[in-house]
């Protein structure tokens, strides 16, 4: 035989209940929202300094000095040296203006 535990609440009534429980729900779906916004981001890409060169169109020796000469921003990981690809492409459309 089956028993059925029933749990009496007092001093709330069902619609509040409900209210109560739809609230508690509609917060953690947007808590959840946001953690799957936060997983679903473009991730920025990095590329190196020959991919960087092909991209722009120029040597690696033109890399080396828009490096000392600030056009272009660096990023070291490690021992390794990457460019993002967003910052390679505004340098591209300010070389492009003057």
């Amino acid at each position: 035989m089956s028993q059925k535990i029933m749990t009496e609440i007092h001093g709330i009534s069902p619609e509040e209940l409900k209210e109560s429980i739809l609230t508690d729900v509609k917060k953690e779906l947007v808590n959840l929202v946001e953690k799957l916004n936060l997983f679903n981001k473009p991730q920025e890409e990095f590329l190196t300094r020959k991919e960087a060169a092909k991209l722009l169109k120029i040597s690696l020796v033109t890399i080396t000095d828009w490096n000392k000469k600030g056009i272009l921003n660096p990023y070291r990981l490690g021992n390794l040296i990457r460019y993002k690809k967003s910052e390679l492409e505004e340098a591209m459309v300010q070389i492009n203006q003057e």
